[in-house]
């Protein structure tokens, strides 16, 4: 399994300098892993980073000398090989591990699978698909997500009252 640890973001100057994303815990590791692949696994990368700006990296590309091959990855994203990344701490996860497992209630009963992780900057999301075709987001809590289980491929999910298309809307007592 590869995951996915950075993207290029475009070019920088004339000397063939990319803008570099990081998508890892600690950013600089991005450039630590060795060299890097594209998406398809067919083109790899040597990574050397050189500056930073605007919450991202200026990077040397070695196979890169000037700007228009710098623009031509563009949009480019960064793989390593799942074994080349450190084991995760306890209780964190890498995204990866959690794409495809299934997602059950507290009682066992099938919710959906995990087709993705999201933040769109207030927490991460999980992203359900269900049998009926329904895409749920959830957030990516302890309280929503009491209880992950990578070797048996589950994760147990307590969603509050109404937080779910068929827990139906949450009703208040007329008093």
């Amino acid at each position: 399994m590869r995951i996915c640890v950075g993207q290029i973001l475009g070019a920088h100057g004339v000397r063939g300098l990319v803008k570099l994303a990081s998508f890892t815990d600690k950013p600089e590791a991005v450039a630590q892993y060795g060299r890097l692949t594209d998406e398809a696994g067919k083109r790899s990368f040597t990574v050397t980073l050189v500056g930073a700006q605007k919450g991202n990296f200026l990077a040397r590309i070695d196979e890169v000398a000037d700007r228009d091959a710098a623009q031509a990855l563009n949009g480019t994203r960064l793989f390593v090989e799942r074994g080349q990344l450190p084991p995760p701490a306890e209780d964190e996860f890498y995204h990866a591990d959690l794409i495809g497992l299934r997602a059950e209630r507290i009682d066992g009963s099938k919710l959906g699978t995990v087709a993705a992780l999201h933040n769109f900057g207030a927490g991460d999301i999980l992203e359900l698909v269900q049998d009926s075709g329904k895409r749920p987001m959830i957030p990516f809590d302890l309280a929503t997500v009491p209880a992950i289980d990578i070797a048996r491929g589950i994760i147990v999910v307590d969603p509050a009252p109404g937080l779910l298309d068929e827990d139906g809307p949450v009703e208040e007592d007329a008093a």
